[in-house]
């Protein structure tokens, strides 16, 4: 019988076999391609969880500070309109800076300066105060004295005191509003210096986030970051000039009803109204209180006097600045500003509107246009 010898075909056909893995050697190469591959997704997917989870933290940690940070940011781009305005009449930017620097100082000087005069009186007032509180403890015929002999406050305060656990507890409140006091006066120093090298260095940092931009789209992308820039200073100019109204009739309104520190009350209403929604909701309910010092109808008239003006703010003003400033619809200015005031705390409600029109800025002109042309 004839021995049939494999021919070159054959031999070839068989190597191309096993090395598509059709026979045991091919099988085992392909289960340990197979198993490297897996155990190669597995260690990188557990890489990628903890770098996410080390970032996440980083960013729980340091969430305060991003905070100071936005808020200086903010600040700047606020101040952007006024800088350029100085620098148009001719002045360089660092001097534009200096004088709006300087502008703004005379502002918060202002406030202090209306502020010590009546807190001054208060506390001289709650001094002379005192030792009349503490004789009229000790009669029975005054209020003070009636409650004393009802509940017996002092004795209760001198227990407290003996056994040491109101002692220990004022000194851990004490503590606790340093605390708070530094806590609050480091932030402010903070948003201060950055607003300053922000204002001074603005032009640089955009020009350096634009060179992240690829080249083709760099220029379109400049003009979207100017024009979301001008939003921002027209919202805040306005915003200003509301503010301004507010303060100014509270002041009038204090002045006409006799209700004390109108000029004080008009600063700090002016102030807090930069806040949206709260603001000046906050303000009225301290204008209000102030008012009881004068009568209860006094109170109430200037309760429902800061209802009816929050209310045409709400529905005449406010629209009107939204539409004709910053073209964003009214909705979306309550919802931005609630997310953000859920976010952030009153930072994130200073910041909701802007950073609203920044979004629908991009929407307006990259998303929508490139929906369109699908």
């Amino acid at each position: 019988m004839k021995r049939i010898r494999p021919t070159l075909a054959d031999l070839v056909r068989s190597g191309a076999g096993g090395s598509r893995g059709t026979g045991p050697r091919g099988a085992r190469t392909r289960g340990a391609r197979t198993s490297r591959s897996w155990v190669r997704i597995g260690f990188g997917l557990g890489v990628g969880f903890l770098l996410a989870y080390a970032v996440g933290q980083a960013l729980l940690q340091s969430a305060q500070i991003l905070t100071l940070v936005l808020l200086a940011l903010f600040a700047a781009v606020s101040l952007e309109p006024v800088v350029a305005a100085l620098r148009r009449i001719g002045l360089r930017r660092g001097l534009a800076v200096v004088v709006v620097i300087l502008l703004v100082a005379s502002l918060a000087g202002l406030f202090v300066a209306l502020v010590i005069p009546p807190a001054s009186t208060e506390v001289d007032q709650l001094t002379k105060q005192i030792p009349i509180w503490l004789q009229d403890l000790h009669k029975h015929n005054s209020q003070l004295g009636k409650i004393e002999d009802r509940y017996h406050v002092v004795e209760k305060v001198k227990q407290q005191l003996s056994s040491g656990s109101l002692g220990a507890q004022l000194a851990s409140g004490v503590l606790g509003a340093g605390k708070i006091l530094l806590g609050l006066l480091t932030g402010t120093l903070i948003v201060i210096t950055l607003t300053i090298y922000f204002m001074i260095g603005l032009p640089s940092i955009e020009n350096f986030s634009l060179r992240l931009v690829a080249a083709s789209k760099r220029n379109k992308t400049r003009d979207m970051t100017d024009q979301i820039m001008r939003q921002v200073g027209r919202y805040m100019l306005a915003n200003v000039a509301t503010s301004v109204i507010a303060g100014l009739a509270t002041s009038a309104w204090a002045w006409a009803l006799g209700i004390p520190y109108g000029a004080l009350l008009g600063f700090f209403v002016a102030i807090m109204d930069l806040i949206p929604i709260v603001g000046s909701t906050i303000g009225g309910v301290v204008v209000s209180l102030v008012a009881l010092s004068v009568s209860l109808p006094v109170a109430i008239a200037t309760a429902l006097f800061y209802t009816m003006f929050r209310f045409i703010e709400d529905h005449l003003t406010t629209p009107l600045t939204m539409k004709y400033v910053v073209r964003l619809h009214p909705v979306a200015t309550m919802v931005a500003v609630l997310i953000g005031g859920t976010l952030l705390g009153i930072v994130g409600a200073l910041v909701a509107v802007p950073a609203a029109t920044a979004v629908s800025l991009v929407l307006d002109e990259v998303v929508f246009p490139a929906r369109d042309r699908v």
